[in-house]
């Protein structure tokens, strides 16, 4: 739950124009308004990708559980 809470913090000030402060630009986007929430909890990572790019919507893009131990490979299923 504290991952749920600390995503929804982050997107409640988004909504309000504000930005969280681990709030961050996503790569790759080149300064497109997609911005990337990154929390770790009991050794996992977490990750909220949104854009604040439409005024008159919030848009969250992907939230997922980081699987892989290094790097950006996410290791077979």
């Amino acid at each position: 739950m504290e991952v749920q809470a600390a995503f929804g913090y982050a997107l409640h000030l988004a909504q309000a124009g504000g930005k969280h402060d681990q709030a961050k630009p996503l790569k790759g986007f080149g300064g497109a308004g997609v911005l990337e929430i990154v929390e770790d909890r009991q050794g996992d990572t977490y990750r909220a990708i949104y854009t604040v790019r439409y005024a008159e919507a919030l848009y969250v893009l992907h939230c997922f559980q980081k699987k892989s131990v290094s790097g950006s490979a996410t290791p077979p299923a």
